[in-house]
């Protein structure tokens, strides 16, 4: 019997003859030469040979065969069959259905080099329906004085899907994107003006730019998120859970300026003792360990693990795991314990007979070291 996973296809769900229907009947409906029959049948003969982003470019391309070759024209086209936006009313929205980013596949293919300015009038447009987090990347790219001139204004427009789309189309890291060149002194100056965002689809946004920049520049995230405190423009209760989700990276890091703004001090005055329990473990059991932190004076804790695993070619990779987050208190120790699945076949991590090695980190600082043989 097929799995639940094997059952379902993102593809599928995504891309059909439901969804295909709806969008030929959003053109046909404000185009008057547009075929929906044959966009229809076109498309959908289409998917079986095309994975996922394949499927897109291809409805795309049965799109623009039916639309005019004068990109002016085709802009125009493209926002007459534009659904209604998104609900602007909300404070927290998905970023719409892939099948309306075609305008923004468009809108690079055909407006790139010689409409630029026509083209970023149609993914301002178009971002109120879909985010075009992908396709303002280019632009940002060929003509990075001129996007980001826009993004400067969008920052400030009423509709928050807009406003996000200039911190997420300009992160340095955004999951399945093309990269882009900008510099930080680029990007910054746009996130120092979101940041008081009342929204939390855009100030979701803001932190994981912040997060990205964490990977390149812990320092300088560190420093804005101090600066944004003392400058007040957002909610205390905002600002706090913007700065935990900008400093996730950095706290699984151990980052001392990361752990000491969130008021976990590494030079906490905490003594740690531990104790392995499980210390030969067969691979698909758990290895148990035992931990006690006391403390001379009150303190926030933040309690992480490390697992140095052995590897094949006789080098070692470790992973961070989170613990605890709780408060030690004088007279009174935090006492944890916990039990790891060593999965035997996992599909992500493959698993090495050897000396394995837990190490206990509070506060971003090291304390105490355990060691564990798994075996098969």
């Amino acid at each position: 019997m097929a799995s639940v996973h094997e059952r379902f296809s993102l593809k599928d769900h995504m891309f059909n003859a439901q969804t295909v229907g709806q969008l030929a009947q959003e053109y046909a409906a404000e185009i008057p030469s547009f075929d929906a029959a044959k966009f229809e049948s076109e498309a959908l003969s289409g998917f079986a040979v095309r994975e996922l982003m394949q499927r897109l470019e291809w409805m795309a391309d049965c799109v623009e065969s039916q639309l005019s070759s004068d990109f002016p024209t085709l802009a125009e086209q493209l926002e007459a069959a534009m659904p209604s936006r998104l609900d602007p009313a909300l404070t927290d929205d998905d970023f719409g259905h892939f099948i309306h980013a075609i305008p923004g596949i468009l809108a690079v293919r055909h407006g790139l080099e010689n409409h630029c300015e026509r083209a970023l009038d149609l993914i301002f447009v178009a971002t109120q329906r879909f985010s075009m987090e992908f396709y303002i990347r280019p632009f940002l790219n060929r003509w990075p004085e001129e996007t980001l001139a826009r993004l400067a204004e969008w920052s400030k427009d009423e509709n928050y899907h807009v406003r996000r789309l200039v911190s997420e189309g300009t992160r340095p890291r955004l999951p399945w994107a093309k990269s882009v060149t900008l510099t930080q002194e680029q990007t910054v100056p746009l996130l120092n003006g979101l940041q008081g965002d009342q929204t939390r689809y855009v100030t979701r946004s803001v932190a994981n730019h912040l997060n990205d920049i964490a990977k390149i520049d812990a320092d300088r995230v560190v420093a804005l998120l101090q600066d944004w405190s003392i400058a007040g423009k957002q909610s205390a209760k905002e600002l706090d859970w913007m700065t935990r989700h900008s400093l996730r990276t950095l706290v699984k890091q151990g980052h001392v300026g990361a752990l000491d703004l969130l008021g976990f001090r590494a030079d906490a005055p905490v003594q740690v003792s531990a104790e392995i329990l499980t210390p030969v473990v067969a691979m698909g059991d758990a290895v148990s360990f035992e931990i006690e932190i006391t403390s001379q004076t009150d303190c926030p804790v933040l309690v992480d693990y490390r697992i140095d695993f052995a590897r094949a070619d006789g080098k070692r990779a470790e992973k961070v795991f989170k613990l605890k987050q709780g408060k030690v208190c004088f007279g009174a120790p935090l006492t944890l314990k916990k039990s790891h699945k060593l999965k035997a076949g996992a599909s992500t991590f493959t698993l090495y007979e050897g000396p394995h090695r837990i190490t206990i980190q509070v506060n971003g600082m090291d304390h105490t070291v355990l060691n564990f043989e798994l075996t098969a």
